[in-house]
């Protein structure tokens, strides 16, 4: 008998997934999978759509990987928590739990096809599969054919795709036509999260016959935000990166950087949900140097700075632009991770941040290159930023209509 998921409700009460009381939805269902691995990127970006998304539908959001603790949440959501796994360096896939991962795999199918059958979604999102996530195949392309084939009419598939993606593999090729073949294959359309006057999909994916699947560019996707009060700068230098889990290095080399720089200004860092224990104790008792965990909005926090030091993710870039602080962005790279890089690199040439050279970490570089960004004025990016409404709204456009038990369904 498969397993019955537990959901978490917006009012964060767990019950058995399908029965959450009070009055009937009637909004259309969108079953949400996102498989966040390394750092809090996709899930950030996948909660900011959900904000937008609620306003259409009822959505139903499955979480592949832990949840950070003080992450905001979007309230009108149900949160279906897979067993946690995620990637190492090596990009094995990982327990994020006492789970081995063998038995946590088999959990996770047993959770997915229950949270298809019984919500019957008008809409699958998928975050990054195909382009990514090729690992989890065996659970994602089950859920994708189920949905299509679920009684009542098939759901609408859609992946949901970041601006740019990583095109330095030593088998980039034969990734981008499987990539190309599966999203033909089992996809009505891709959203880039992007503004395509500032990146196309076919800058990093290359596949040898193009892709056939609509892609639609919906502008950058940033959380809803209340309004507040703007405050003067302080004096510090705030210094980030992201989830933290690979963080330690662009820290230690901040507070490296302060024995060459006179008279540094105080530092901030914002250490982040996933840092590693040690490398958290290592933060601690240096002078002129306060490290918090994590903030409840980043885009406040460096408002309220003198300049910003950060990696160059997704999420990061948005709030630098959003915040419109003095930025130096120290892209995360490795052999095959280049995606940081190139989005740093045009938002450098759009004069929005300066970016850090590859290397270039050294505590002198890092020194003048953070003393130069006190002198540094940048410019604001004309980008579309909306792309969570947009988002919403062409997807509910293109939504499921229920009408006394019937169902019918428009496809892109």
């Amino acid at each position: 008998m498969p397993e019955t998921p537990q959901f978490t409700s917006p009012a964060g009460n767990a019950s058995t997934f399908g029965r959450p009381g009070g009055p009937r939805d009637t909004r259309p269902t969108l079953l949400f999978y996102c498989q966040h691995s390394l750092g809090i990127g996709h899930l950030t970006r996948s909660f900011a759509l959900v904000q937008a998304l609620a306003a259409h539908f009822r959505v139903v959001f499955l979480n592949g990987g832990p949840l950070p603790p003080g992450l905001p949440v979007p309230e009108d959501m149900e949160r279906i928590d897979l067993p946690p796994l995620g990637m190492d360096d090596g990009h094995t896939v990982v327990s994020r739990s006492s789970t081995d991962v063998v038995l946590a795999r088999a959990r996770r199918r047993a959770l997915i096809e229950t949270a298809v059958r019984v919500t019957r979604p008008a809409v699958l999102l998928v975050e990054l599969f195909p382009f990514g996530r090729k690992k989890f195949v065996g659970e994602i392309v089950p859920m994708i054919r189920q949905a299509r084939e679920q009684p009542g009419g098939r759901a609408l598939v859609v992946c949901s795709l970041r601006d740019l993606l990583v095109d330095a593999r030593p088998d980039q090729a034969h990734h981008d036509d499987r990539a190309r073949w599966m999203a033909d294959r089992w996809f009505d359309a891709v959203l880039v999260h992007a503004d395509p006057a500032f990146a196309r999909l076919e800058d990093s994916f290359r596949p040898h016959q193009p892709l056939r699947t609509r892609v639609v560019y919906t502008g950058f996707v940033q959380p809803q935000r209340a309004p507040v009060a703007s405050a003067a700068p302080g004096r510090h230098l705030l210094v980030s990166a992201g989830g933290g889990l690979v963080g330690e290095p662009l820290f230690q080399a901040a507070i490296a950087a302060r024995a060459h720089w006179p008279d540094a200004p105080p530092m901030r860092i914002v250490a982040g949900p996933f840092l590693p224990d040690a490398a958290w104790q290592a933060l601690q008792g240096h002078d002129g140097v306060e490290a918090v965990r994590q903030v409840p909005d980043m885009v406040a926090e460096m408002r309220l700075a003198r300049a910003s030091l950060s990696q160059c993710g997704y999420n990061t870039a948005m709030d630098l632009l959003a915040a419109g602080v003095p930025a130096l962005v120290a892209p995360y790279e490795t052999a095959t991770e280049n995606e940081q890089r190139q989005r740093a690199a045009r938002l450098a040439a759009l004069g929005a941040l300066q970016c850090l050279p590859p290397g270039d970490t050294t505590p002198t570089a890092l020194a003048r290159a953070l003393q130069a960004l006190w002198h540094f004025t940048p410019q604001p990016a004309a980008l579309n930023l909306d792309g969570a409404r947009r988002s919403a709204d062409w997807l509910a456009a293109r939504a499921v209509s229920r009408d006394a038990g019937t169902t019918t369904r428009r496809v892109a």
